[in-house]
């Protein structure tokens, strides 16, 4: 058993949300497909899953197994950035990345701003409802949440998770990250458009649906 539920298969039956092909499961994680489709592979045929319409995990219990050793993994180890936004996929509940994670997302990781390896806020849009199940699941894998963006001074690590509670939410989905629509983002994008007018014009360039008609250009600070 214990060779069969290593990290990537506990990550893997963490993804899995039922009728999910391997290839869903792949993007969830930011793994390349081969690597899930072999742990796929070891966890059918130690009967934890099962391919039938698609897969599904045969037995909650080796799902509460799984998220122990992950949240473990993650106490001992704490991720880094590029895992910090896999770990929400490993929650039971709804969410999409928000504020400037959905201009991350829109713009397929193009653009970045006001963020340092060692200072790394993450923003999640959840439901009302769920934030005290969030902030229980983000404490089991040792991460800190606000409601705020909070000082690095006042945080044990560069990783935290800024919570923005919603009635509801509306879920769109690029490259298998969950975001608030597109249309939203555009309009945080424009309230701040100082700070976002290169990822506006970015935006433009990426999608042809898009007329924003947004122009920038670099310009480089002349030598003394």
């Amino acid at each position: 058993m214990y060779e069969t539920l290593d990290e990537t298969a506990a990550q893997t039956i963490l993804a899995i949300e039922r009728g999910d092909s391997i290839r869903r499961v792949a993007q969830h994680l930011q793994t390349p497909y081969e690597t899930v489709r072999q742990a796929v592979n070891r966890l059918e045929d130690a009967g934890f899953v099962t391919f039938d319409d698609g897969l599904r995990v045969l037995d909650e219990r080796v799902h509460s197994a799984a998220r122990e050793l992950v949240a473990a993994s993650a106490s001992v180890s704490p991720p880094a950035i590029e895992e910090a936004y896999v770990v929400p996929q490993f929650g039971d509940w709804p969410f999409a990345f928000t504020r400037i994670d959905a201009v991350y997302v829109w713009t397929r990781g193009g653009y970045q701003v006001g963020r340092e390896p060692e200072d790394y806020p993450l923003f999640l849009a959840v439901r009302e409802e769920d934030v005290g199940a969030w902030e229980g699941f983000f404490e089991s894998f040792s991460l800190p949440t606000a409601f705020e963006r909070q000082p690095r001074e006042d945080l044990d690590g560069p990783l935290q998770f800024v919570l923005e509670p919603r009635p509801s939410l509306d879920i769109e989905y690029v490259e298998g990250y969950p975001v608030v629509p597109r249309d939203e983002t555009i309009e945080y994008m424009r309230e701040h458009f100082a700070q976002f007018q290169s990822a506006l014009a970015m935006l433009d360039r990426q999608y042809e649906d898009l007329d924003l008609g947004v122009t920038y250009r670099e310009t480089e600070r002349a030598e003394p």
